[in-house]
């Protein structure tokens, strides 16, 4: 195990205290987030049938639209203290952000997941709040394909989200994280996770297109 910083290792063994609960099982957690979304993306799919050239725009254009809003929620919401947002400026900025640091990036047991995955109850209100009413209004304006093409889009995004944040975070001598395009990502992560950078530089978690478009890639 490698080192920690004493203010990383105190917060953290605080956190673990007052924050996850003695039944938290962070395996469960990862599950539940995976099974769920995929079960969603294959009924999507599923649902699909002769989808017209003129339908595929969908993918595109959900997908960039999914990248903007990871960008923009990470640099409004997540660190800064908006009203009514209080919460998730919390949660992030002020947890995640002192649990990991950017010379203290790897969990160190599957009770740290807490830390690294959203709430179970945000998949749902993703769910139930973002993807299925916009995915209803396509349905009904423009075709049942592109309705069930932007839910599967949206639902395996913040899957996306949520499998390389989660790799982020894995130990350094764990094999996926030597991958080229993974150890690329996890630095840029890495970047923004430290505290002199955090609120300026690098907020796509995922691809960082409007991270570049913006001008927020930190270049040392």
């Amino acid at each position: 195990m490698s080192f920690l910083p004493p203010q990383v290792a105190k917060f953290r063994d605080e956190y673990r205290e007052r924050g996850i609960g003695p039944r938290y099982r962070g395996w469960a957690h990862l599950a539940f987030t995976s099974g769920v979304s995929l079960a969603v993306i294959a009924l999507a799919v599923s649902r699909l049938h002769a989808v017209r050239p003129s339908e595929w725009w969908m993918v595109p254009g959900a997908f960039l639209l999914a990248n903007a809003a990871e960008y923009l929620g990470h640099k409004g919401a997540m660190h800064r203290r908006l009203r009514g947002l209080g919460l998730v400026y919390e949660r992030h900025t002020l947890q995640h952000h002192r649990f990991f640091t950017h010379d203290a990036m790897a969990y160190e047991s599957s009770r740290d997941f807490k830390m690294v995955l959203f709430p179970p109850v945000l998949l749902l209100f993703f769910l139930g709040g973002i993807a299925t009413p916009l995915g209803a209004l396509f349905f009904l304006l423009l075709s049942p394909n592109t309705g069930w093409l932007f839910v599967a889009m949206a639902v395996g995004y913040y899957l996306t989200y949520e499998w390389l944040h989660f790799t982020y975070h894995l130990p350094e001598e764990h094999p996926v994280t030597r991958l080229p395009v993974m150890a690329w990502l996890r630095r840029h992560h890495t970047a923004h996770h430290d505290a002199r950078l955090m609120g300026r530089y690098n907020f796509n978690l995922t691809f960082p297109l409007c991270d570049r478009l913006f001008g927020t890639v930190w270049k040392p």
